[in-house]
């Protein structure tokens, strides 16, 4: 028998936002149902596939999600010449294999490919295909941000604050001591480097927390903070 159900994803993302009814074919007396339509393979954030179980007329997943707040990914980079190169492309220098643990399209597995960046001296963050720009946020911090408004309005963050702008062919930011780039081979000429810009910064060690994988991160939204970038040490003298 085909009916609609609502589904309780046990903390899974399933569906797209805004949906919680589903599909599905089951005969009646069925603990689980023979197929359900409508939503994803794997839950988007921890990449896990759902089991699903009928219960008092509706669609209960049984097995929970690791995350159901979504995740919220912290990495740190140490920039100690303070100067920082920005653009969307380092990949000829810091690159790791972006399908070695959880699908990509997931937030587990772009926090996989975060955490595997930043162990190799590169900040990165998918931000999808947004253009954003690094803004200055206080005196030693930065965020990654997209501000979207009309020719006639005012932008929400100042533009006297914007220090570079970020072109998403990768749909993504990725960011890098410049000499530390330099040293590793960088070069303005690389293959994959296209627009870039190389700002001065206070040196030390900064943390970056990225925010695509959290619960409540809106996209969609006219001002999409992807990013907040702070100094927390300054670097040791040698």
């Amino acid at each position: 028998m085909i009916t609609t159900m609502r589904l309780h994803a046990n903390g899974h993302r399933l569906l797209r936002k805004g949906l919680d009814e589903v599909t599905l074919f089951a005969e009646p007396g069925e603990e689980r149902p023979d197929f359900v339509h409508g939503t994803y393979s794997a839950c988007a954030v921890c990449d896990e596939p759902p089991t699903y179980v009928l219960r008092d007329g509706e669609l209960h997943v049984q097995n929970s999600c690791a995350f159901p707040m979504g995740i919220t990914t912290e990495v740190t980079l140490d920039v100690p010449s303070g100067k920082l190169i920005v653009t969307d492309d380092l990949r000829d220098v810091y690159d790791t294999d972006f399908f070695a643990g959880a699908d990509y399209n997931t937030s587990l597995g772009q926090a996989q490919v975060i955490r595997a960046m930043a162990a190799l001296g590169c900040a990165f963050g998918p931000v999808g295909n947004s253009c954003p720009s690094l803004y200055r946020d206080g005196a030693t911090g930065y965020v990654i941000a997209s501000d979207l408004h009309d020719e006639d309005e005012a932008p929400a963050l100042p533009e006297s604050d914007r220090l570079a702008t970020i072109c998403t062919d990768l749909w993504a930011y990725m960011l890098a001591d410049f000499e530390d780039w330099k040293a590793k081979g960088g070069t303005p000429m690389g293959r994959m480097l296209g627009d870039y810009t190389v700002i001065d910064v206070p040196p030390g060690t900064y943390k970056i927390t990225h925010h695509t994988g959290e619960h409540d991160f809106d996209r969609d939204a006219d001002l999409v903070f992807f990013a907040h970038i702070e100094r927390i040490a300054p670097l040791p003298t040698r």
